[in-house]
This record gives structure tokens, sequence and C-alpha cells, in this order.
């Protein structure tokens, strides 16, 4: 996420709410989908991603379809 996205890491903690501490919007999550594919081999769903809020949400989301 640091490169691709070009966040700061210091900002990466896991409250750091992804829109408003990080600055994600719509299209870094289509960047985020087209990565975690990439890497992980497998596809987020976006009704599974409606509760992901955090960045520690999204670790734990991805840890848990691994």
């Amino acid at each position: 996420m640091i490169e691709e996205l070009e966040i700061e890491e210091e900002k990466l903690h896991e409250e750091a709410l992804l829109k408003d501490d990080l600055g994600i919007d719509s299209l870094d999550y289509v960047d985020i989908v087209v990565i975690v594919d990439k890497i992980f081999g497998f596809r987020i769903k976006p009704e599974e991603m409606s509760s992901v809020k955090t960045y520690g949400d999204f670790c734990n989301y991805i840890e848990n379809k691994l």
C-alpha cells in the first residue's frame, strides 16, 4: 500500500481509517482489488468490504481470506 497507493508508512497503523486518515478513494479501491488479486490470488467482493473501515480491518480481512 505504501508504494502502490503512495501512503506514508507512518500513517499505516491498525486504527487508521481508510478514507479519512489514509485518503483512500473509490479509484484507490479499484487499485486495491487489482493488487490483492495479483499478490494473494483472490478477488475482493464489494459486499465483504462494506464492514472494512480501518487498516486493521483490511489486514484482518486479507488474513481471513487466506
